[in-house]
């Protein structure tokens, strides 16, 4: 898939979700097969881009191409100074949120609010795209909610202003994350415009990720939350795409190595005290990813700890004694089968 100068690696694009896909956790899932990762929200408030946050935000330092930043917003003006700002700091790909369906967000008007407004759209699209010389792309929802699904007439608006690539979550902002993603709207999408177009939602497995591709014609699939602890997902994917087989099955070892690598650029990228407080979030997610028997119990011994010294410690511990049970079983079994 290509997206203005970048040609990817693949179709498998990392979904931009607050407090998750910071640079960590997207190089980490580049690494593993995605062939985009888009970061975290910025807003395009200029009193905050000199915060914390904001500066760990544009912290692209290291960062495999292309380095797509997303930005939020309601004001034309405002929202073309922000991808400015934004390709100033190493910003390669300006993606605009009219997605997030976020209560916080929605009260402000801005993420999925905006659909509601397709005057508003169209200015704050041709806005950002006359501000900077890189490819915009736009992540919206089906609609304000179903009585409402609008998704094809921004669509056009988009491919009028110049939007590169459009990503579409199959829900409503009304639907919030409940039920489940419908397809329909997003082949209606792909019918009415010639822009490549990402779809997005319930997308877990290969299988599903393979019929969403034929059913809605989409030219890429988005990954979000099923990518948290479970980042080898998109190298599982991309190798099903390929050869329509299942790639071999993600070892205990495995699991264990890449957790020990995500939890080490945490801590070097947010240091100690803030990355052992982001690392424990992730730990959750890894363990229930990989079902691992008393995940509670392990999760509630892992929060405890204060250091990363004894959080990697004790990591290293618990995926030493899975992997020991592992092998222990696997060899009872076998004393049985003989």
């Amino acid at each position: 898939m290509q997206i203005g100068p970048f040609h990817l690696r693949n179709n498998l694009v990392l979904a931009p979700m607050a407090g998750v896909t910071d640079r960590p956790f997207r190089q980490l899932c580049k690494r593993l097969g995605a062939g985009m990762a888009v970061s975290e929200m910025t807003s395009s408030q200029p009193h905050l881009w000199h915060t914390a946050k904001s500066r760990r935000r544009r912290d692209h330092a290291g960062e495999a191409e292309p380095v797509s930043v997303q930005i939020a917003g309601t004001e034309p003006a405002m929202m073309a100074a922000a991808a400015r700002h934004n390709v100033e700091h190493g910003a390669q790909i300006i993606d605009i949120n009219m997605g997030c369906p976020a209560r916080k967000v929605c009260n402000v008007m801005a993420g999925s609010a905006l659909l509601r407004d397709e005057a508003l759209v169209g200015r704050i699209l041709d806005a950002v795209v006359a501000a900077v010389d890189v490819p915009v792309t736009l992540k919206i929802r089906t609609g304000w909610d179903p009585q409402q699904r609008n998704a094809c007439s921004i669509a056009r608006l988009a491919e009028r202003a110049g939007i590169r690539a459009l990503a579409v979550h199959g829900r409503t902002r009304a639907c919030g994350f409940s039920g489940m993603a419908e397809y329909d709207t997003i082949a209606a999408v792909k019918a009415q415009v010639h822009i490549p177009v990402i779809a997005n939602g319930d997308i877990h497995t290969p299988e599903q990720a393979r019929r969403v591709l034929d059913y809605t014609g989409a030219d890429g699939i988005m990954i979000g939350r099923a990518a948290q602890g479970r980042p080898w997902i998109f190298r599982d994917i991309e190798h099903f795409l390929r050869s329509g087989r299942h790639a071999p099955r993600t070892t205990l070892a495995q699991i264990g190595a890449i957790l020990c690598e995500h939890l080490d650029q945490l801590y070097r990228f947010y240091g100690e005290e803030t990355g052992v407080r982001v690392a424990r979030k992730h730990v959750g997610w890894y363990l229930k990813a990989a079902d691992v028997p008393q995940g509670g119990l392990l999760r509630s011994r892992f929060n405890a700890l204060e250091t990363s010294s004894a959080q990697l410690a004790e990591i290293r511990r618990c995926f030493g004694w899975l992997q020991a049970q592992a092998k222990q079983s696997g060899e009872i079994e076998e004393e049985l089968a003989a």
